[in-house]
C-alpha cells in the first residue's frame, strides 16, 4: 500500500514536480479526475486528434493574473474563455486545447482544484476538450501561484470569412457589451485601493456572438478586446489598414460602477480589458443585422453600434458626450498589469 497521496497534501511542493509519485498523483487526482474525456491520456505526450477539416486554426496564450480568484471568475476559466474566444473571432469553432501548468511551491491544494473544476466547467460549456499538458512546479517566490499556458485548436466556420483587408472606408464598429468589466473586477479583487463592489467580470466564452453572425453578409472583422481594451483593438485597425477609426462616447456601453471607479482612479475604460466581448466590423448596410441578432442574445443585450471607419482621419478619434473631439492615442504604460 501507498503512503498519503496528494489529497492528503495541503500545499504544493517541490516533489509534486519531480515527476515521481508526488507528480503522477497531482495528474491524476486534480487535473485528468476533473478533465476526464475520450481524448486525454495522461500517459502520452501526445494527443492523436481527428479534425474533419483541412482548413485549421490554431492559437495560443498565457494566463499570470493576479489574484487567480475574482468575481466572475478564475485563473481557470479565463484560460478557457481567452484561448476559445481567439479562435471564435477568428471565425472557427474551437475544438481541442491543451493546456500547460506552472504551479509555485506553497499553492494551497485545495485551490488549485478550485481553479481546475472551474476550467473543466468552462471546457465543457464552450465544447471544448482539454486533451494533453504538462505541469511544472516553481520554487516559492518564482511564480504568483498559479500560471496556465494554453494551445488551442479549431476548424473555420465555412460562413465567416473574416479578414482585416476586408475592411472598407464607412463600414460600422459594433461592440457586444459593456467595456471595462473584467480589468475593474479583478482590480476591486486585490483592494489595493480600499474599494468594494459587487461588479463581476465578464469573462465568458463569446462563441454564441460569433457563431450567431455565420451567415449574415457583410461582417468584415472580428476581435475581443482583451489587453488594451477597445482603444487598442481601434489603434490596430488604424495601423492595418491605414485608415482612421471615429468613435462616439455616448454610444459605447459602460457600465456605471466600471465608470465611477474609472473617475476616482483616474482610469479611461476604453483602455481596460474584456474578457467576453467581440468588436465586429460590419458593412453598414447589415450592421442593423447584426446588432439585432447580438441583441436576442444573452450575451449581446447591451450590444451597440459605437463608429465607423473613416478614411479621411488618420487618428482614433473620440466624439465626446459635448459633441468635442479627443485623439486616443496608443496605450504606452499598462494601466493594470496582471490581469489575464
Amino acid at each position: 500500500m501507498e503512503a498519503d497521496s496528494i489529497m492528503q497534501d495541503t500545499h504544493i511542493t517541490l516533489a509534486h514536480g519531480n515527476g515521481g509519485r508526488y507528480m503522477r498523483e497531482l495528474i491524476n487526482e486534480i487535473f485528468a479526475r476533473h478533465l476526464a474525456n475520450d481524448r486525454l491520456d495522461v500517459e502520452v505526450d501526445a494527443a492523436c486528434l481527428s479534425l474533419d477539416s483541412s482548413d485549421i486554426v490554431f492559437t495560443t496564450d498565457g494566463f499570470t493574473v493576479q489574484p487567480l480568484e475574482f468575481p466572475g471568475g478564475d485563473i481557470g476559466s479565463l484560460a478557457v474563455h481567452g484561448t476559445v474566444n481567439d479562435l471564435a473571432v477568428a471565425g472557427a469553432i474551437p475544438r481541442y486545447l491543451a493546456l500547460n501548468a506552472f504551479i509555485e511551491e506553497g499553492l494551497e491544494i485545495a485551490q488549485l482544484e478550485r481553479i481546475i473544476i472551474s476550467l473543466a466547467k468552462a471546457a465543457g460549456e464552450a465544447g471544448v476538450k482539454v486533451v494533453a499538458g504538462d505541469t511544472k512546479v516553481l520554487r516559492r517566490g518564482e511564480g504568483g501561484g498559479l500560471y496556465l499556458a494554453t494551445t488551442g485548436i479549431g476548424t473555420r466556420n465555412p460562413e465567416l470569412n473574416l479578414g482585416l483587408d476586408q475592411i472598407l472606408d464607412g463600414d460600422a464598429i459594433l461592440v457586444s457589451g459593456p467595456v471595462g468589466d473584467h480589468g475593474i473586477s479583478v482590480l476591486l479583487a486585490r483592494e489595493q485601493f480600499g474599494l468594494r463592489g459587487d461588479l463581476k467580470s465578464d469573462s465568458a466564452s463569446v462563441l454564441n456572438l460569433t457563431n450567431g453572425l455565420a451567415g449574415i453578409d457583410g461582417v468584415r472583422f472580428m476581435r475581443d478586446p482583451t489587453r488594451g481594451g477597445l482603444a487598442t483593438v481601434c489603434h490596430e485597425l488604424l495601423r492595418t489598414t491605414g485608415m482612421g477609426i471615429r468613435i462616439m462616447q455616448a454610444d459605447i456601453p459602460i457600465n456605471d460602477p466600471v465608470q465611477s471607479v474609472c473617475d476616482m482612479l483616474g482610469y479611461d475604460p476604453l483602455f481596460l480589458a474584456c474578457e467576453g466581448r467581440v468588436v465586429a466590423i460590419v458593412d453598414p448596410e447589415n450592421a442593423t443585422q447584426v446588432l439585432e441578432q447580438w441583441r436576442s442574445l444573452p450575451e449581446g443585450r447591451q450590444a451597440a453600434i459605437i463608429g465607423h471607419v473613416d478614411n479621411s482621419l488618420t487618428q482614433v478619434i473620440l466624439q465626446t458626450d459635448l459633441g468635442g473631439e479627443r485623439f486616443l492615442e496608443e496605450l504606452e504604460d499598462d494601466p493594470l498589469p496582471r490581469i489575464c
